[in-house]
């Protein structure tokens, strides 16, 4: 069972450098061997916030859709499928 901790100053820094790491809550919790709610009720009276991520570049908007069944298309909505490997169906007029 977790261990009641009392907060000190060196704790504090720890918590807000471990935070700001990138480390999640449950890592923190089991390093100071507390409880997770009690490093989350912690982090947030002394303001301890995670790095902020990193930006998802900016989709191409000169590149032309590609046509339906083209293989690039084709395998990434079929991977890890039953379908994965197959070719894409075309339709059959009668």
């Amino acid at each position: 069972m977790p261990q009641k901790l009392t907060w000190t100053e060196p704790n504090d820094l720890a918590l807000k450098r471990a935070r700001a790491a990138g480390l999640s809550w449950d890592e923190i919790a089991r390093a100071f061997g507390v409880s997770r709610n009690a490093v989350i009720e912690r982090g947030r009276k002394i303001g301890a916030t995670r790095a902020p991520r990193a930006a998802m570049p900016a989709p191409v908007p000169d590149r032309a859709p590609l046509a339906a069944g083209h293989p690039l298309a084709w395998g990434l909505l079929t991977e890890n499928t039953l379908l994965a490997g197959s070719a894409y169906p075309l339709p059959v007029f009668a």
